[in-house]
């Protein structure tokens, strides 16, 4: 198995959650401040530099406003 910051699942989520980003119309920094965090943090997240943990997708969810569970399924039939 793949470590999972470089795992084809890991890269599929990258990708769903900067189309999910685009699609509710924010830009990397409206989502670091949404957050929190620093835009840096949204970028290393969107180019799979960084691991996603399930907080952290459920905190996205609410901050760009899509089902954390619903990804999840996705992600899973793939």
């Amino acid at each position: 198995m793949p470590k999972t910051v470089t795992s084809p699942i890991q890269k599929k989520l990258a990708a769903m959650l900067v189309e999910l980003r685009k699609d509710a119309g924010l830009r990397q920094v409206d989502l670091a401040e949404k957050l929190g965090v620093y835009q840096s943090w949204v970028t290393h997240m969107e180019s799979g530099q960084r691991r996603i943990d399930v907080v952290e997708l459920i905190e996205l969810g609410r901050a760009i406003g899509f089902d954390p569970a619903e990804v999840v399924r996705k992600l899973s039939k793939r």
